[in-house]
């Protein structure tokens, strides 16, 4: 049995200009959010599941799918609300409610619903074997494609490297060392650490490899029909 109080945190606003409703919308049989509430409550470290969310609709489906519900205020559910400060708004409700501090914190996005309960337990038990080194642990994909080929425009609007690099050097993608893309599946930190550093990200970060597919993060319309195709073709 787990001693530490790990508290699953699970965002989910209700306004999304890239696609409308998108935490509600249903995917392979369920509403989007559920996927990752579910997930939550399976895990064998995760104690304590809440979704904090300023929509009623959000929040009726929350408590059906087993969840606890934190009402967020409107001023932390708009496009320049950050992650940080919802965190930290559940963090002092609970403690205000009913004096609950957990010991560690795991951020879902319910934007990842091909994130596993096999994922979440396994990033934990790595974050636990680096934590006397690590302040969190951030989960993350191989990036195909070198930020080096990005580019940009000049005032003639000709096309121009965004990041310098030696061409001799570099000219094939397999050239490059390996990169590695932030894929918002899952963040690990101690309560500490997370106030300490005002977020998950610091430079002694440690990261949690996951597969391509694992890490579909929807953001708009393709994004969803491609989670959606991958969701069902699994079920199958």
């Amino acid at each position: 049995m787990n001693a530490n109080q790990v508290l699953s945190i699970i965002p989910a606003r209700g306004g999304s200009k890239g696609l409308p409703g998108k935490n509600i919308r249903i995917i392979s049989g369920k509403h989007l959010i559920s996927w990752t509430i579910e997930e939550s409550l399976k895990s064998r470290y995760i104690t304590r599941t809440v979704v904090s969310t300023e929509d009623d609709q959000i929040g009726d489906i929350t408590l059906k799918s087993g969840a606890e519900l934190i009402k967020r205020p409107m001023d932390l559910a708009q496009d320049n609300s950050t992650t940080a400060d919802v965190i930290f708004h559940v963090l002092n409700s609970l403690e205000k409610d009913s004096g609950y501090k957990p010991d560690y914190i795991v951020l879902l996005q319910c934007t990842s619903p091909l994130r596993s309960v096999a994922h979440i337990d396994e990033a934990f038990e790595i974050f636990l074997k680096n934590e006397s080194k690590a302040d969190s642990l951030i989960s993350v994909c191989k990036e195909e494609h070198p930020p080096f080929w990005l580019k940009t425009t000049d005032s003639n609007n000709f096309l121009k490297d965004f990041l310098d690099y030696d061409k001799e050097k570099f000219k094939k993608r397999q050239d490059f060392p390996q990169m590695y893309r932030i894929n918002g599946g899952i963040y690990i930190s101690s309560l500490n650490r997370f106030i300490e550093n005002k977020g998950f990200q610091s430079p002694c970060s440690v990261p949690y490899l996951m597969d391509r597919t694992s890490s579909i993060d929807i953001d708009d319309e393709t994004d969803f029909l491609f989670a959606e195709f991958l969701m069902n073709r699994r079920n199958i």
